[in-house]
């Protein structure tokens, strides 16, 4: 059976209250992903929705011959879909259940739980004259008379007009309550049941949110003249990475709890709602708790590294990340670098939008044709445009990397047949090409170099150079990271050292890297430092062996141990790109390398180790050979292997590594109240409460928080089982009925599970039995 995985990459935007919709979203999303855990695992399903999904999957291996695994290992969210991120990060890393989270949700994200006690109403009396006030606006058409359950209109009304008679002018929700709800959240998903991480070992999970710097942080430009200019800069990205691996109790960890509770309660200030947050209000609160904070200081250095750098990291105002950055794709794409692959995947990016087209507060209800009003038009120059932009500016980012990789790959299908015939001719009469061992693949793969070198012609001249700036710049890169926030040299600065010292090695000489080839200096500069040539490598193998195995030219038990073979080759390279594999003494040479660059590119190739490393992956790489049948088989793989610079030479100039880390181009799906019509049509007003009282509905409502939570799982599960069932090979479906039958059942599970937990919405359960049949 073809084996495939469908990696998810969520995109979370803001919604205010809407945040409850987007939880049972989220919710859903958990539920596909344990439910693959245990199809792939063999286990027994948990739930009767699971159950739904692990049908869906045996049925695409029954009857389209696809094994599919399902992974969420990018999450990147702002605002309200920031802080559901962060809880579904939490529970795909530490295996925890997000049931105790829908409890809160419901019980606690209420205007009465929220509200701060100092901004609430000092007596019955208070500002008595605002009740029917607000009682108006909210009973003018389309509003609580026309929206809201008769069971809870009563509810509404109250709340509402207790809230307008509170504090004005001043935030009126608490923030230190909010990172209370938050830590109470992380603390009750901890104590729940615990089950096995939903993604496998060695694939990291990476979680960014966005968060707004109020005051700004200085960022230096170089230009031409001045050479240096210094700018403010308000966007911030906090991000977390689980790695993948476990630790001595055989847990993963993304984060220490105080960490995610620092940046869903930063990411979530709605201004206006919410005060500001600062490090000191978390402090309070962990006090309070007797929680301790373990790595405080090295998580400022890194979330707030210029702030730490100059003392201030304690007063940073922080402030809702979708106030710059609602639709956070830039993180997201940046995260798609490095991931590893085993088998054949379907890169998607899924976007949750909980009210496509809509700004989530507006200060009137007019049509476009009438002209804004004075405060419309202050308030929408600042928060509403550039929190509303459309994202097609990052869809074109990842459309026109997805069509680089599509150019790869006709590339590299095209010069094949020459490729292979050059690595033959190179060869010469070989006896010993179906046999081969670490020592024959050395010899080899240097007379092929040797060709491949040549036969460029000038190309190998600037391929080269090119080759050589990029390991210069990861150099750069590499060393200003282990320095440290702390350590001042900018980047500009690190890139100057590393380029002094390629220079004086005589690098950049005429004859170094030229038509006629690599001088001794160039060739032992890569051999020491060129960690992405031998990554590509590996990875153009994972591809190749993955193309032979679909168009059956492979036994898929040989491709699975040529896999895990280039596999176990490719880990310790990759492990030599991450931070963490390096140690004080190479952080120590970092923070002097602008000084002594040379010193310190002679420590991280001692601690790298690549030609050791090469030389067991000669060893691993030969064994994962001999597993192949003799033959074609083993020949096109060998010649793949030995072919790789001239595939190099001829690709990394078009896309300089981009796309070689995953098969396929990114497709992007969203998930809105739009898109998942199989239920009801008519978009989030003919299904959500919370998009009333301009996005805050939910908070006055218990029966609002339990419709939009419905309707987030059933919408989630509309869209889901489409996302999943669109990752058939072309040419391939299901038979008819079985996409439609899988939703009724697996709406039918949602309503069962939820029924007895959703008291206030009666109505809502009858009409949705009679619609979905």
């Amino acid at each position: 059976m073809r084996e495939k995985e469908l990696r998810l990459a969520l995109v979370c935007y803001g919604g205010i209250s809407l945040a409850v919709y987007m939880h049972g979203i989220t919710k859903e999303i958990w539920h596909l992903a344990r439910a693959s855990r245990a199809f792939t695992a063999g286990d027994d399903c948990e739930t009767a929705s699971e159950t739904v999904y692990r049908r869906l999957l045996e049925c695409m291996g029954a009857e389209a011959d696809i094994h599919l695994r399902v992974l969420v290992d990018i999450i990147a969210g702002a605002s309200a879909g920031g802080l559901n991120g962060i809880f579904l990060a939490q529970a795909i890393s530490r295996g925890q259940t997000l049931d105790p989270l829908t409890g809160l949700w419901l019980e606690k994200a209420d205007v009465e739980e929220l509200v701060d006690p100092q901004a609430k109403a000092g007596s019955r009396f208070s500002k008595l004259w605002a009740t029917p006030i607000a009682w108006a606006w909210a009973s003018r058409q389309g509003g609580l008379e026309d929206t809201v359950e008769p069971a809870a209109r009563s509810e509404v009304k109250s709340k509402l007009g207790t809230f307008v008679r509170g504090r004005w002018f001043e935030p009126p929700f608490a923030g230190a309550g909010f990172t209370e709800l938050i830590l109470d959240a992380l603390d009750a998903m901890a104590a729940g049941p615990a089950g096995q991480p939903l993604l496998p070992d060695g694939q990291p999970l990476d979680l960014m949110v966005t968060v707004t710097d109020f005051h700004g942080h200085p960022e230096r430009l170089r230009l031409h003249s001045p050479d240096e200019v210094m700018e403010t800069e308000h966007r911030l990205t906090l991000a977390f990475t689980d790695r993948g691996h476990r630790d001595a109790q055989g847990e993963r960890l993304i984060a220490d709890t105080a960490e995610l509770a620092f940046a869903a309660r930063a990411t979530a200030s709605f201004p206006g709602a919410f005060p500001p947050f600062r490090v000191c209000e978390l402090d309070e609160v962990l006090a309070g708790r007797e929680q301790p904070w373990l790595g405080r200081d090295a998580f400022l250095s890194r979330a707030l590294p210029r702030h730490h750098a100059a003392g201030h990291a304690e007063t940073a105002t922080l402030i809702d990340g979708s106030v710059l950055a609602n639709a956070p794709f830039r993180p997201a794409v940046d995260a798609l670098r490095n991931r590893p692959a085993r088998r054949e995947i379907d890169r998607r990016f899924v976007y949750i939008d909980p009210h496509p087209g809509t700004r989530s507060f507006r200060l009137s209800h007019s049509g476009e044709a009438e002209a804004p009003g004075f405060f419309q038009t202050i308030f929408g120059a600042m928060s509403d445009i550039p929190r509303e932009q459309p994202i097609r500016d990052n869809l074109e980012t990842i459309e026109g990397r997805s069509r680089r990789i599509e150019r790869m790959r006709t590339l590299t299908d095209a010069i094949r047949p020459e490729v292979e015939a050059a690595v033959e001719e190179a060869l010469g009469k070989t006896f010993f090409l179906d046999s081969p061992t670490a020592a024959r693949l050395l010899a080899w793969r240097a007379k092929a170099h040797d060709r491949a070198t040549k036969g460029a012609g000038y190309a190998f001249a600037s391929y080269g150079h090119l080759k050589l700036n990029t390991v210069a710049e990861e150099l750069a890169i590499l060393l200003h990271s282990l320095g440290g926030p702390a350590h001042h040299p900018s980047l500009p600065i690190y890139r100057h050292a590393i380029a002094a010292y390629v220079e004086g090695q005589g690098l950049r000489d005429v004859h170094a890297l030229s038509a006629s080839g690599a001088s001794d200096a160039a060739v032992l500069f890569f051999r020491r430092h060129d960690l992405r040539f031998r990554i590509r490598r590996l990875r153009f193998l994972a591809r190749r062996i993955e193309a032979m195995e679909q168009a059956g030219e492979v036994p898929r038990e040989a491709a699975q141990i040529m896999r895990e073979g280039l596999f176990d080759a490719l880990t310790p390279y990759l492990d030599r790109q991450s931070d963490d594999f390096y140690d004080e003494p190479i952080r120590a040479a970092a923070r002097i390398a602008v000084e002594q660059a040379g010193a310190a590119l002679d420590m991280i190739a001692e601690r790298r180790g690549l030609q050791m490393l090469d030389d067991a992956a000669d060893e691993r790489l030969a064994a994962a050979f001999n597993a192949l049948p003799k033959g074609d088989a083993r020949r096109r793989m060998l010649l793949a292997y030995l072919g790789f610079p001239f595939y190099d030479i001829a690709v990394l100039p078009l896309l300089q590594g981009e796309g070689l880390d995953e098969f396929d181009p990114v497709k992007v799906d969203r998930i809105a109240p739009e898109d998942a019509r199989a239920i009801r049509s008519g978009g989030a007003e003919a299904t959500l409460k919370g998009i009333q009282f301009n996005s805050f509905g939910a908070f006055f409502s218990r029966a609002y928080r339990e419709n939009d939570y419905l309707w987030g799982r059933l919408h989630g599960a509309d869209r889901l089982i489409d996302i999943v069932a669109s990752t058939l090979p072309q040419g391939r479906t299901l038979r008819a009925g079985a996409i439609s039958g899988l939703k009724r059942d697996l709406f039918r599970a949602i309503l069962t599970e939820e029924r007895d937990r959703l008291k206030h919405v009666p109505e809502l359960f009858e009409a949705l039995e009679r619609e979905v049949g």
